[in-house]
């Protein structure tokens, strides 16, 4: 059988065997869809090529250090990467914020944490965040798109309606039924989003 047919678990164990082809074929076959991933997030060729970087540096580490644990799931894994950089960019740079459940908008660009707070409220409230941004990945695609491109990327109503070639009404309405759908998951699944 030749090497580009093995399964992705036996590629890693040659990867991490000294062969570097291994992790090429492994590469080969997700650069595609863990790029698009990641655009999706961004819609910037230039930072997604850096979190596309940064995201196969993490893995070769992860791998070379013998902390990955195959578990047939290689591809989610490697899109968990790239995800937690992108949250920690956006955290970084102040653009993730906090979900009212009662409100009908919420501001993920606003989120201070005090510095009076506890170690354990702050990580609590991190999770918090990290929850919130996971819902997004729930909504049908238009509604995330929008979601992504006012909170993530700081877009008004306008520049969302002309990037996605629809009217701003119907852009306001995309965000309406997202926030809508992220409340009925919290409520399905009893999520509490409210931050210490």
């Amino acid at each position: 059988m030749e090497i580009s047919q093995l399964t992705d678990e036996k590629l890693i164990k040659l990867y991490k065997n000294g062969n570097s082809k291994a992790f090429e074929i492994l590469l080969f076959r997700y650069k595609l869809e863990i790029y698009n991933y990641i655009f999706s997030f961004t819609h910037n060729r230039e930072l997604t090529e850096d979190f596309f970087q940064d995201t196969l540096v993490k893995a070769i580490q992860t791998i070379q250090q013998e902390r990955y644990e195959e578990s047939g799931k290689f591809l989610p894994w490697l899109k968990r990467i790239a995800h937690n950089l992108i949250v920690d960019y956006f955290w970084d740079k102040k653009k993730i914020n906090t979900i009212s459940a009662s409100s009908t908008e919420f501001d993920l660009l606003n989120y201070h944490v005090s510095s009076e707070k506890c170690i354990e409220d702050i990580m609590f409230n991190e999770q918090v965040l990290l929850d919130a941004v996971k819902l997004v990945d729930f909504l049908p695609i238009p509604q995330r798109s929008v979601v992504r491109m006012r909170f993530f990327e700081g877009l008004n109503f306008n520049e969302i309606a002309e990037k996605d070639n629809v009217s701003v009404n119907t852009a306001l309405g995309r965000m309406r039924y997202a926030l809508l759908n992220m409340r009925r998951i919290v409520a399905e699944k009893e999520i509490d989003l409210e931050l210490k």
